[in-house]
């Protein structure tokens, strides 16, 4: 799953480009698509405030400040994630050896979770300090390594892709509850592809000062003291590719993939001396290296080629038994789901034994991805991935298991009772403290068995409260709709929530689908359209209603012009009444339908000019909720260099639009779609706001004027204001809605909240809950002080 990281990918790539002028670099997202990504988060990355600004008098008896200010009031300071479960790709999990129940999980763009067994439940370990907005990069973990003298010690190695730049290596104490980072000397790709291979990190279990790591590009590192140090291992290759050499090997190298030491000690005092590494093809071509993989028998020093039984191979994964016996995975691709032949080995330190293959035959590509060993000798137990073998039937290969060292193997999952998720079964655990517990992780998070013995092992879900579904727009409809809100993610499609402790039933469809945009009619809220990308045909863009809040669907009879080709989700689509819908797709003129989508009319708002190859830009567009024949389009720019915003104004139902001087006059900065906003105040005709990257605007007369607020400026490595969002007033309030803004006020990066139409603001998170940074947001119109907001990787979450 995950297809909308393919457009992701290029988002996050212009986010690199903006940074370099300007612009943002972080990420939202979830993951599971190779080579994909996360788009830029709307937190992330200032650019040049702009000048001036125009002033009007404001609504409901109170006059803003436009110099702003901040006092402290209440913050929310208990958060929960919305329920989905699971939605992206876990691409490891780590046990303590010694400690039960003690397990990490890291994920490719949604932070890392440690096992709370207590609830059943995993605890989210990255939403804190160290990983606001200008830090959502480091919510893709590369790789997780215990220290195996001490359970209280956990490294991770952080960068969700090698062209960001160099990665971070974060060091907790206290099982991750608090966490302490050095800067790394080499990037790190926890999205890139291959990022299930591993792990890259490891402790000396005799010396746990001691760690190495086998980067993606720069070859192999080590740390003598706990990290907080690096020198490359020159003795096996000195080489630090280029990008270049990156690009000329598919543009996301693999490097050296793994570490293991070759030891049954643990805390002796002195560094473990016989090591291996193993070398993926594409490092082991550009340094000249003759292997596959390498052995070092003087703690590191020195390192020699050791011959393996095929080459040309990934080495993903490489276990040692208690009994000193290596269990050897090769694959031909990297994964995820990496395609085959695949083989496992038997490794003894000389001689290699066949266990298992896997070749292509009759339509299929199997590999071979995790590998997991418990006990010893000729009663070994091997639990084994079968990665690439989509389905679920009796005779498909997902999880193989043998109880006899390799020499026998029966499927455990295929078939079995309860749940299956095959695919990207690219690392599994046998639990060090439970062998008949065993855990895969897959592209929707992670599944396990706890009675793996039994002739018909159960499989279920292991994900409560892992959330990494990628919202793409969020809204939230009046007061006592029978729904909370309308979720546009990527992956799972549009759902409506209406209990945000349960699973979403209601939606256009449960098909692999992007959602991108949706609406509802104020003043009739069971009226609903939205828009999104047909992934499960390749269709391309589609839309579609409801009359009746969800219950009954159905798809628009046309589409307008640009929406089945531009299916990016720089896109907006509202409602100013039941049957009535204006359509923004991506890089397209809007188009307007009188008919649920019969039939579709071009507006005439102008064509958006392209500021980057595969650089998506679009129209914000917003309903009056007071008023159904006013709708509003603001144009950001499309990116920091490109043209300044411009805010249009539509009085009959958004067929036709008129540009607002008073925005020329404004200077809105130039900024891209996804760093920028716009609300209606509900209660108000003509009342807007707007964030355009740098700071926040208010027009109470519809767009003619604007007044600028001179709070907000961007921060190190943060924007402004990107997003804003209006809900329930406070009792009492001055103003008729309370207003929610991410944004940076006196340089701290926040969700800020001001109830007197923003002549004074609060910062309403804290340090504990930034959450990589902020991709969307909206509030409720039932509850004062909700909002929901989607993390980097985090799914939804809403404040208490």
């Amino acid at each position: 799953m995950n297809n909308y990281k393919m457009r992701a990918i290029v988002l996050a790539i212009a986010a690199s480009l903006a940074a370099g002028c300007g612009g943002g670099s972080d990420g939202t997202g979830s993951g599971t698509t190779p080579g994909n990504t996360s788009a830029p988060a709307p937190g992330s990355a200032g650019s040049t405030p702009a000048p001036g600004g125009s002033s009007a008098p404001d609504p409901a008896g109170s006059t803003p400040d436009p110099a702003g200010s901040a006092t402290p009031t209440t913050k929310a300071t208990t958060w929960n994630s919305v329920k989905w479960g699971g939605g992206g790709y876990v691409s490891g999990l780590v046990f303590h050896p010694s400690t039960a129940n003690l397990l990490y999980a890291r994920t490719d763009i949604g932070g890392a979770y440690r096992w709370n067994q207590a609830t059943s439940s995993w605890t989210p370990i990255t939403d804190g300090l160290g990983f606001g907005a200008a830090e959502s990069k480091y919510h893709g973990i590369e790789s997780i390594a215990v220290d195996p003298n001490n359970d209280q010690l956990v490294y991770m190695a952080t960068g969700m892709y090698t062209f960001e730049g160099n990665g971070r290596l974060y060091i907790s104490s206290d099982r991750g509850d608090h966490w302490t980072h050095v800067d790394l000397p080499f990037p790190l790709g926890g999205n890139n592809s291959g990022r299930a291979i591993g792990e890259r990190l490891m402790v000396d279990p005799n010396k746990p000062s001691t760690l190495f790591f086998g980067s993606r590009t720069a070859g192999l590192w080590k740390s003598t003291d706990s990290g907080k140090t690096w020198s490359q291992v020159t003795a096996l290759s000195s080489l630090k590719m280029t990008q270049d050499q990156v690009n000329a090997v598919g543009g996301s190298a693999m490097g050296v993939e793994l570490v293991v030491y070759d030891t049954g000690t643990k805390g002796s005092g002195t560094a473990t001396q016989t090591i291996y590494t193993a070398v993926a093809p594409d490092y082991a071509g550009a340094a000249g290296l003759g292997s596959s993989m390498y052995k070092s028998t003087d703690g590191g020093t020195s390192w020699s080629p050791v011959a393996t039984p095929v080459s040309g191979y990934h080495i993903p994964h490489m276990v040692r038994a208690a009994d000193g016996m290596f269990y050897v995975v090769f694959t031909k691709d990297a994964g995820p789901g990496a395609g085959g032949p695949g083989r496992l080995y038997k490794f003894d330190g000389s001689s290699w034994t066949l266990l298992k293959s896997v070749d292509p035959a009759g339509g299929t590509n199997f590999g071979l991805g995790g590998v997991s060993v418990h006990g010893s000798g000729a009663t070994t137990r091997i639990a084994l991935g079968v990665t690439n073998s989509w389905g679920n039937w009796n005779g498909q290969q997902i999880v193989q298991l043998s109880d006899n060292a390799g020499a026998t193997w029966r499927e455990v999952e295929a078939a079995m009772p309860g749940e299956s998720a095959s695919g990207w079964v690219d690392d599994v655990e046998i639990d060090p403290s439970n062998r008949d517990h065993i855990l895969h992780v897959h592209g929707g998070g992670i599944i396990e068995t706890r009675n793996a013995s039994s002739a018909t092992p159960t499989w279920l879900g292991a994900i409560t409260n892992i959330e990494e579904t990628a919202t793409q727009a969020i809204v939230t409809p009046p007061a006592a709709a029978p729904y909370k809100f309308i979720n546009s993610a990527g992956d799972i499609g549009t759902w409506l929530q209406t209990d945000v402790a349960s699973k979403p039933t209601l939606a256009p469809n449960a098909n692999w689908s992007n959602g991108n945009t949706a609406d509802m009619a104020w003043a009739d809220p069971l009226y609903i359209a939205g828009a999104g990308v047909a992934n499960w045909s390749g269709a391309g863009g589609f839309g579609f209603w409801s009359g009746d809040g969800g219950k009954t669907w159905a798809d628009f009879a046309t589409l307008p012009a640009g929406a089945q080709a531009n299916i990016g989700s720089a896109a907006s689509l509202v409602v100013p009444s039941r049957n009535n819908i204006v359509w923004a797709p991506a890089n397209s003129v809007p188009s307007y339908s009188t008919n649920s989508g019969a039939s579709w009319t071009a507006t005439n708002l102008p064509a958006l000019p392209v500021v980057g190859q595969n650089w998506d830009r679009g129209y914000h567009l917003a309903a009056d909720r007071k008023n159904p024949n006013k709708v509003y389009a603001y144009d950001s720019g499309g990116a920091t260099w490109g043209t300044p915003g411009k805010f249009y104004v539509s009085t009959d139902g958004g067929h036709s639009f008129s540009l607002s001087q008073g925005s020329v006059t404004a200077s809105l900065a130039p900024s891209a779609f996804w760093t920028t906003s716009m609300a209606v105040n509900p209660n108000a005709e003509g009342d807007l706001w707007l964030a355009d990257g740098n700071t926040v605007y208010h027009s109470v007369d519809s767009g003619a004027n604007w007044t600028k607020l001179n709070t907000f400026a961007a921060g190190a490595g943060t924007q402004g204001a990107s997003l804003i969002a209006l809900g329930k007033a406070a009792s009492g309030a001055k103003y008729s809605a309370a207003i929610y803004v991410v944004g940076t006020i006196n340089g701290v990066w926040g969700v800020h909240r001001s109830d007197d139409a923003g002549v004074s603001w609060t910062r309403f998170n804290d340090d504990a809950h930034q959450f990589g940074g902020i991709g969307v947001m909206a509030a409720d119109h039932n509850t004062y002080g909700r909002i929901y907001v989607s993390g980097t990787g985090r799914g939804l979450l809403y404040s208490n």
